[in-house]
């Protein structure tokens, strides 16, 4: 780990998010490869792994978005509780805007379409990874002006938690896609798609960070409260909508813990 830790110092910022959401994103194919299992998870054990990507998203949202924000504006609390909220606005209207499915949900949100089932299903795990790339960008763009909150070592912790998760959203949307009617080759590279975001988001989040330094602690909260934001009106009513409301709520618990010990002993 610190010899990558130091070949990543070496590099440009713009290209350690790169690096950092390329990553994010080979997770998520290794979690929709999980298609061409001969045996599929049963549905208990994916809404355990749900509810594991949760409280990921819970943790880093605070641990490694939140208190930074906070810490950088000098214990303030208005930049972190703006950006928070604007960050949950902005993807409550792409929500309103972008017509998807939730993966176990019958009926289509957003803005009326002829789109196929199995497209659908893809923007909606699509919409996840925008501000889980958005948020690693962030925080390579923090380590790299020289922010004392940040350091490259926590962005890395950062990449792995959220590439952790990343493993049963992959396998959330290939699953649906295959019972859709898809082939288990195209329920995969549709699955793997969905992470294709990210290291968009990350890239620009990191040049964000990079030229406009004083919204820092706003683009922070902005992505803590985008992740925020999936982890409510999806992520967590996904987990429990079949029942299993105690494995979602430990998975939950456990995904909290991994964020925190991963922030606090890489960070």
């Amino acid at each position: 780990m610190a010899a990558f830790t130091e070949w990543l110092k070496t590099l440009a910022p713009v290209n350690q998010a790169l690096v950092g959401t390329l990553f994010t994103w080979l997770m998520t194919a290794l979690g929709a490869a999980a298609i061409f299992l001969t045996r599929q998870p049963s549905r208990k054990f994916q809404d355990g792994m749900l509810g594991f990507a949760a409280g990921v998203m819970i943790a880093a949202s605070f641990w490694s978005l939140l208190a930074p924000a906070i810490e950088m504006s000098g214990g303030s609390w208005v930049p972190a509780v703006v950006g928070f909220l604007v960050g949950g606005v902005f993807l409550r209207l792409v929500d309103i805007a972008l017509p998807h499915l939730h993966v176990y949900a019958e009926d289509p949100e957003g803005r009326r379409s002829h789109w196929k089932r199995s497209i659908l299903l893809v923007t909606a795990i699509t919409l996840h990874n925008i501000p889980e790339g958005l948020a690693v960008g962030v925080a390579f763009g923090a380590a790299a002006i020289g922010e004392s909150t940040y350091s490259v070592a926590g962005a890395i912790a950062l990449t792995i938690g959220i590439g952790i998760q990343n493993l049963p959203e992959g396998l959330a949307v290939a699953m649906p896609l295959q019972r859709s009617g898809l082939t288990r080759w195209k329920g995969f590279m549709y699955g793997q798609f969905s992470g294709m975001v990210e290291p968009l988001a990350g890239v620009l989040g990191a040049v964000a960070v990079i030229y406009a330094q004083p919204i820092l602690p706003y683009t922070l909260a902005f992505a803590a409260g985008a992740m925020i934001f999936v982890v409510v009106e999806d992520a967590i009513p996904e987990a429990q909508r079949s029942g299993n409301n105690d494995i979602a709520t430990l998975g939950a618990m456990v995904g909290f813990a991994l964020m925190m010990t991963l922030d606090v002993a890489l960070g």
